[in-house]
């Protein structure tokens, strides 16, 4: 069973009474005393001697800890000490480069525990947090005045990704109440649940509508509703695989039985170091014509892909296709009419 918070504070107050070099060798009293003080005080607590012998088993034997610490009795001195020179759960040997990667992701992760679908592994991320926090290894002291974290609201719809797992994983019919931004009313859905993608801090279901024999997806924002049929299942259909199906996109938006085409753009060197720094799509490829420099995609025109271009429609020009160029110019047309009718 994983270790609690106390226990875990209990494990650090038995390796530092052991190392203590001005009370070697403490005895299982000793030990109990000092986790007694340091947890309770003098409010009446009480931790039992079995309850350090059980830590001192844990400390030595349990693999979820990763410590094996070689803690041993030494019977003139009748109490306990480290076989191994120097040892302490707290010694990490990582580099410092290693440690910056550990607090990083730990950082990251600590922002999503209060998601409805993260709940259950709260505890998990809670050690994180108490270990960033506690262990000298991985102190943090500090760091928030060199690097400041973007906060990570829980997005709305959030309560809707447990259930919809669920589904997914058991292969279950879900009966969806969905409201598209450009409607007042809600839509029923009876669909198949096959894939939670996030996309910009916004969480999408995709899932197979078995009538209209297509895959929709559905911003989980917008879903008003979720009942699912534990009594069914169904069968994934075989030429869904996720890799594939968002081969050719840029964002959420698969648009079904269109091909993909190559888009060609020129832009300024500035957006071109951009691009090479953080590719818009696996398939990009640049060029330097001249004093021009040209990007190849090979992609669906998707909404989001627009909206991309659209960002830096000042810096790109369309070379190909003519289709998307017309499309943008229809966009930007009316862009500046709203500006021209002020």
């Amino acid at each position: 069973m994983p270790a609690n918070k106390y226990a875990l504070l209990r494990y650090r107050i038995i390796d530092r009474c052991i190392n203590n070099s001005r009370n070697p060798f403490p005895s299982k009293e000793d030990l109990r005393t000092s986790c007694e003080e340091a947890l309770y005080g003098s409010d009446g607590e009480h931790i039992s001697v079995s309850t350090i012998e059980k830590d001192i088993w844990a400390m030595r034997n349990e693999s979820e800890l990763g410590y094996y610490a070689p803690i041993s009795y030494h019977r003139d001195h009748r109490g306990y000490f480290y076989e191994e020179d120097g040892y302490s759960i707290n010694e990490v040997q990582l580099n410092d480069d290693d440690l910056d990667a550990i607090r990083f992701a730990a950082n990251t992760l600590i922002q999503f525990r209060d998601l409805p679908i993260f709940k259950q592994f709260d505890e998990a991320i809670g050690k994180i947090a108490d270990r960033l926090s506690v262990a000298p290894d991985l102190n943090t002291t500090g760091v928030d005045r060199y690097m400041q974290f973007e906060s990570t609201p829980s997005a709305k719809g959030s309560q809707h990704l447990a259930p919809l797992l669920s589904a997914a994983k058991n292969h279950n019919p879900i009966n969806l109440r969905y409201r598209k931004f450009s409607s007042e009313n809600d839509k029923n859905y009876l669909v198949h649940p096959y894939l939670l993608k996030e996309y910009r801090n916004r969480w999408y279901l995709l899932a197979w509508d078995p009538e209209k024999k297509f895959i929709r997806t559905f911003g989980c924002d917008r879903i008003t509703n979720i009942s699912i049929d534990e009594n069914s299942t169904f069968t994934t259909t075989s030429s869904f695989d996720s890799d594939s199906y968002f081969k050719h996109a840029v964002g959420i938006t698969v648009i079904d039985d269109t091909n993909p085409v190559e888009v060609v753009f020129e832009c300024d060197s500035i957006l071109s170091r951009y691009l090479e720094s953080k590719p818009l799509h696996p398939s990009q490829k640049i060029t330097v014509i001249g004093s021009k420099t040209r990007v190849t995609l090979h992609v669906l025109i998707t909404y989001e892909l627009v909206q991309w271009i659209l960002g830096f429609a000042s810096d790109i020009k369309i070379i190909s296709p003519p289709s998307l160029r017309e499309k943008l110019v229809n966009r930007l047309e009316q862009a500046q009419n709203l500006y021209l009718n002020i």
